[in-house]
């Protein structure tokens, strides 16, 4: 599931910056002889957080394996798959988007810091309570009753992300990586004990609701000991009244873009049983492994670079097309191998009882590639303040993806729902989101060279997975070896863009921006 939406500049004029709400003045084009120290605090910060994402994930993949063969089955995963998209929805506007000023705002952040902290407070513990009230019904109508309580523990989290919001922003803004990834770690670790502890002793879906407010809780004593000083409260009636002006948008459109990758798991539960809502939440979370490993490393940085690129558009569109084809190079051969293997690597991770996960898993993998590209776009696009446009994407996609949705799960189950999400994404919003990019001054030749060379390597790649698998079989050493093979055909065929990743290229002449202020 993906993360918040990122904030974007203030000014109805790009050229202008801001020390803080309230403190406008024209900023001075940045230096030449910024750029190499801003590229290396990229480069460390984004290191360190693939780092932390591939450790993170890595254990939550071996902890999910865990409960998934020996203690939870597909009934406890539906429920859990619930709570958390309940979760996640909330999480996208908890804080009213006020702490991604923290990120984009010119200044000293700490002289807003604690208006923001307080507005973020007061809307989490807002949310929390309406939720509270509203846990039967809500549980109810997604086709799980018995997920009520599940959702009163699992939502504390809202309170404890609103605030933490603060410190994490502060980090973030920072690239400070390194701290970051200690703070998730101490999060993993207290949460997954927990989770486990509980499991084991029989709690079901409810041991993952305390695992994760254990979590939170740790880590935001973290956040507020690797950012000191930053939790504390304030008011500044027209600093509140700027940030509002700024999140608002950006909130709604956060909370339309996790209702676009949500919102299947509220029409599987609510039109299938639980037991298929199961499979699909293990399919999803599967086709999530690259996303998550890939994607969100490079948004914790992605939007602070493209922050930092913004007044310069020739810049912009050579930083975006050099980390899409990162992010994509990187991403393919592992949605590859999850798509061509799916049913073998599902009964071999999580047992044969899963199986019909895997029918959804290839459909899901193009999904996820597919996300992968759009909320790189969706960074860049934000930071040069395409605020009102990002809406309306949102909104589109996610007003063709709930029939759409619907109809599949009546026609074809679980499959039905993964091939409807493609056909829209690809169909409608990837070309929407080309359109968008395309008025920010990214021309479409830079997108197509940057998927071109992991495109062709992919296609290489699942024709020598296929037919390996039919050759070799499914056992251990037969899909290591096909995995392997088909992962070295991808690298032979990518090899001659990876000077250009590496930004030995000629860069890309500057393109004009075109800013409609939308």
């Amino acid at each position: 599931m993906p993360a918040a939406a990122a904030p974007a500049p203030t000014g109805p004029d790009r050229r202008t910056r801001r020390d803080g709400p309230g403190a406008r003045h024209r900023a001075p084009r940045p230096p030449q002889a910024a750029a190499p120290s801003l590229g290396r605090r990229v480069g460390a910060a984004a290191r360190w957080s693939l780092v932390n994402t591939l450790v993170m994930r890595l254990g939550n993949f071996a902890t999910g394996i865990i409960l998934a063969r020996w203690f939870l089955g597909p009934e406890a995963w539906g429920v859990y798959g619930l709570a958390q998209t309940v979760l996640l929805v909330l999480l996208s506007a908890n804080e009213l988007g006020v702490t991604l000023a923290l990120v984009r705002w010119e200044g000293d952040p700490r002289r807003f810091a604690p208006t923001v902290l307080t507005l973020s407070t007061a809307a989490s513990c807002a949310l929390y309570a309406a939720l509270f009230a509203a846990a039967p019904a809500v549980a109810r109508v997604l086709g799980s009753p018995e997920a009520s309580g599940v959702l009163r523990v699992m939502c504390v989290c809202v309170v404890l992300d609103g605030l933490s919001q603060v410190p994490a922003g502060i980090l973030t803004r920072e690239f400070a990586q390194g701290r970051r990834m200690a703070v998730d770690g101490v999060n993993f670790v207290l949460g997954t004990g927990v989770t486990l502890l509980l499991a084991v002793q029989g709690w079901g879906a409810m041991s993952f609701a305390w695992g994760s407010v254990a979590g939170n809780a740790a880590a935001l004593a973290g956040c507020c000991l690797a950012a000191p000083g930053t939790l504390r409260f304030g008011w500044d009636r027209a600093q509140a009244r700027a940030l509002l002006r700024f999140g608002l948008p950006l909130a709604g459109a956060s909370l339309l873009a996790l209702g676009v990758v949500n919102v299947d798991t509220m029409v599987v539960g609510s039109t299938l049983d639980q037991l298929a809502l199961g499979f699909y939440v293990l399919a999803f979370n599967m086709s999530g492994w690259p996303v998550r490993i890939v994607s969100e490393a490079a948004r914790r940085v992605s939007f602070a670079g493209f922050s930092r690129l913004a007044e310069t558009p020739g810049a912009l569109a050579d930083g975006f097309g050099r980390g899409l084809g990162i992010v994509m190079t990187g991403t393919v051969p592992l949605c590859v191998l999850l798509a061509a293997l799916a049913a073998p690597l599902v009964e071999l991770v999580y047992g044969a009882r899963w199986l019909p996960a895997a029918a959804a898993l290839p459909w899901l993998m193009a999904l996820g590639l597919i996300r992968i590209g759009c909320e790189l776009a969706y960074d860049c696009l934000v930071a040069v303040g395409r605020r009102r446009l990002l809406i309306g994407v949102q909104a589109l996609w996610l007003v063709l993806l709930v029939p759409v949705l619907l109809a599949g799960a009546g026609a074809g189950g679980i499959v039905g729902v993964a091939q409807g999400h493609v056909a829209v994404a690809g169909a409608v919003v990837v070309p929407v989101f080309l359109y968008a990019l395309r008025r920010a001054g990214i021309a479409l030749g830079a997108v197509a060279r940057a998927c071109a060379w992991p495109a062709a390597g992919g296609v290489v790649m699942a024709a020598a997975v296929t037919g390996l698998h039919r050759l070799l079989g499914d056992g251990v050493p037969a899909l290591l070896a096909t995995g392997a093979a088909g992962t070295l055909c991808y690298a032979v065929c990518v090899l001659p863009s990876l000077g250009r990743l590496r930004g030995a290229g000629r860069r890309a002449p500057a393109a004009p921006a075109d800013n409609d202020g939308g």
